[in-house]
């Protein structure tokens, strides 16, 4: 396994939609090589997820996990998931504002409305179809993650600038505070 180079806001292909991967192909070596380096890189940069356009792959591929990780130390365990070919459909309207940081945008944080709950389907790594609903923190890393192989970045679904904030800062002024002050 490897630690991938991971692309940073600024580079074009965080604005590229992925390719999808055809299921035949799930099972390679290539991809199982592929998405264990993803995992690999994920853990060593703390990440709750990471998606292949982040580390310079148009495949729709990404990965999630949240265990004892210290950038989201109050946020619910979420098992390592693997999403390949992913389809979102939000459950309803309601939607949540809540603070997102991004391995392609270093030490900031925004925050960012996205929908309390979401209907996944896609493939895992073992070309197994896929299909559930996640609610709140796994649903906003489910939105993130496959925004990025759809070419958007978090801060094109922030609707206030004002809350962009280096993760110093925010330690200091922001942290515990769910939504931003009018």
């Amino acid at each position: 396994m490897a630690i991938l180079k991971v692309a940073r806001l600024g580079h074009p292909i965080l604005r590229q939609v992925a390719e999808p991967i055809p299921p035949s192909e799930i099972r390679s070596p290539e991809v199982q090589r592929f998405i264990d380096d993803m995992v690999e890189t994920m853990r060593e940069y703390d990440g709750a997820g990471l998606a292949a356009n982040q580390v310079h792959t148009l495949r729709q591929v990404a990965v999630i996990e949240v265990l004892a990780n210290p950038r989201y130390a109050d946020a619910p365990p979420v098992p390592l998931t693997v999403l390949i070919n992913p389809v979102v459909t939000p459950l309803g309207e309601e939607t949540e504002d809540g603070w997102e940081g991004c391995l392609s945008v270093p030490d900031l944080r925004g925050m960012v409305p996205r929908h309390r709950g979401v209907r996944l389907e896609c493939y895992d790594r073992e070309a197994q179809k896929v299909s559930l609903i996640a609610k709140d923190f796994f649903a906003r890393v489910i939105q993130h993650e496959s925004d990025h192989l759809n070419g958007i970045v978090y801060l094109d679904r922030m609707r206030d600038l004002s809350t962009l904030s280096h993760i110093a800062e925010w330690n200091k002024h922001w942290l515990g505070i769910r939504e931003p002050a009018d």
